[in-house]
């Protein structure tokens, strides 16, 4: 595989491959439809896309990156087909199938029919997220707005606020965020499959961020080759979610009975202590890919569950399995373990992490509410109606594997690890599953190694909207957007 090292290959992926620009705190997600087609893309041509060479080489203070969703491809004249090379799930768009929607978790008031955006004539053609300065984001945001109605383009407001200079870091219900992120192999060194594997690890394979390259299958996945069109590019995937925050840690509060008691019971929820640390008792590990001592553990010594919980939030979202539970112990183990003459089937119930991780590229919005003051019902925005939330995205080359998998098997999945009636329990809808059976418990072990179990959580997260978009290599982009 050619090194991503080169600089022909870095000129050519778009900036947010590389990294998440935390020092620009101001973001804008810009949705556009296209009404005239003759008009849009010669402005789009003169948009300046940033790419991971010029990340690399320079200090940004503003970057523009361009997606597009099917439908958006349709309307600048490109087919669009599996034939085509491009992912069936991209095709259909996140809202474009009932059984999506319900493997997803998009029913009740998640349900596209409740969405500000993504849906008919709000779903978009073009997504341009626009990163700057707090102080330069509106009118970067304002004049962007502006040029895109003077081409032909209708601006979807549905995705308020439209810009977002929300403090990074943390996510609206108070916990460190961005902490677990997978590292790729740009330098093309990692060889997928063997003995290695059955250890987990932080470093992915390209092919799992980038199209055109070998995934941790060791294989290619299928790309608009035409043209080398979809060569580094890869799918991003963008769900706005709205958080209940004031409603989040009063419930809390009235569960626990007291401030630090809904603390320590939130940090059981989502598997981590506010500041991000690993929950105490989680042994430390070496993982390749990292370095970050709040990513440096492994669940496998607590595969019960009895420190973090099996149903909390980062388990779910990242369970850290290996493609052998019980790790690397030499040949004779190995062989053992194969066979499936050691362990149990409880504790080999969750696939290996390394086939489903997602790059995330997403930043909070709204009023920021410390959670004792949200907890009391003070503080900014509490019970002024200013909306707080996440504006999720993330990167992946195929979606049903990797988004989908992680939302659906693991997030909206009640019976996720031989769990029973719990999903998520940040993300969860709490609608109940056929013969009525609850989604809506929580169980862990408390401070004195006491079974709990809880019922009745409510719903604290709500979609807003969302789509699935093809974001191309800047040589793509060209390609799309040329005469003819």
């Amino acid at each position: 595989m050619m090194s991503m090292a080169a600089n022909d290959e870095a000129a050519d992926i778009q900036a947010i491959a590389g990294r998440g620009f935390g020092s620009l705190t101001g973001a804008c997600y810009l949705l556009l439809r296209i009404q005239d087609r003759a008009l849009a893309k010669p402005w789009l041509r003169s948009v300046d896309i940033a790419s991971v060479a010029q990340a690399r080489t320079q200090r940004l203070s503003q970057v523009c990156q361009m997606a597009f969703t099917a439908a958006g491809l349709r309307a600048l004249g490109t087919e669009v087909t599996p034939g085509a090379g491009f992912d069936p799930q991209f095709i259909d768009g996140m809202a474009g199938d009932e059984r999506r929607s319900h493997q997803l978790g998009d029913e009740g008031p998640n349900s596209p029919a409740h969405w500000h955006w993504g849906v008919g004539e709000q779903e978009p053609h073009i997504l341009l997220v626009l990163l700057a300065a707090n102080t330069s984001i509106n009118s970067l945001a304002k004049d962007t707005c502006s040029a895109a109605v003077a081409a032909g383009c209708a601006v979807i407001g549905g995705n308020t606020p439209t810009t977002t200079t929300t403090p990074l870091g943390r996510e609206p219900f108070g916990f460190a965020d961005g902490v677990s992120q997978p590292e790729y192999d740009w330098s093309g060194t990692l060889t997928p499959g063997g003995a290695r594997d059955r250890d987990y690890r932080n470093l992915l394979a390209m092919g799992e961020l980038l199209l055109g390259y070998p995934n941790e299958y060791g294989f290619v996945n299928d790309y608009p080759a035409a043209d080398e069109l979809g060569r580094n590019g890869s799918y991003l995937v963008y769900r706005q979610l709205a958080q209940d925050v004031a409603g989040f840690w009063q419930w809390l509060a009235r569960q626990a009975g007291d401030d630090d008691g809904a603390i320590a019971l939130a940090e059981r929820m989502v598997g981590r202590g506010l500041d991000g640390a690993p929950l105490l008792g989680l042994q430390s590990a070496t993982i390749t890919g990292t370095d970050d001592a709040r990513n440096a553990f492994l669940f496998a010594d607590d595969a019960d569950g009895l420190v973090c919980p099996i149903g909390a939030h980062i388990r779910r979202v990242n369970p850290r399995s290996a493609d052998d539970p019980q790790g690397r112990h030499g040949f004779v183990r190995n062989l053992i373990s194969t066979l499936g003459f050691s362990g149990t089937a409880m504790h080999d119930a969750v696939a290996s992490a390394r086939f489903h991780r997602l790059s995330r590229r997403g930043r909070p919005y709204g009023p920021v509410v410390a959670p004792h003051a949200a907890m009391q019902g003070t503080g900014a925005g509490a019970g002024a109606g200013q909306e707080s939330g996440l504006h999720f995205l993330c990167l992946n080359t195929n979606i049903a594997r990797q988004f989908e998998f992680v939302q659906g098997a693991w997030v909206a999945n009640a019976k996720f690890a031989g769990l029973a009636a719990e999903q998520d329990p940040l993300l969860g809808n709490r609608l109940p599953l056929a013969g009525a059976q609850p989604t809506d418990a929580f169980s862990y072990t408390d401070s004195g190694a006491w079974p709990r179990a809880i019922g009745g959580l409510p719903q604290f997260v709500t979609v807003r909207g969302g789509a699935y978009f093809f974001m191309p290599g800047l040589r793509g982009v060209a390609r799309l957007l040329a005469d003819g």
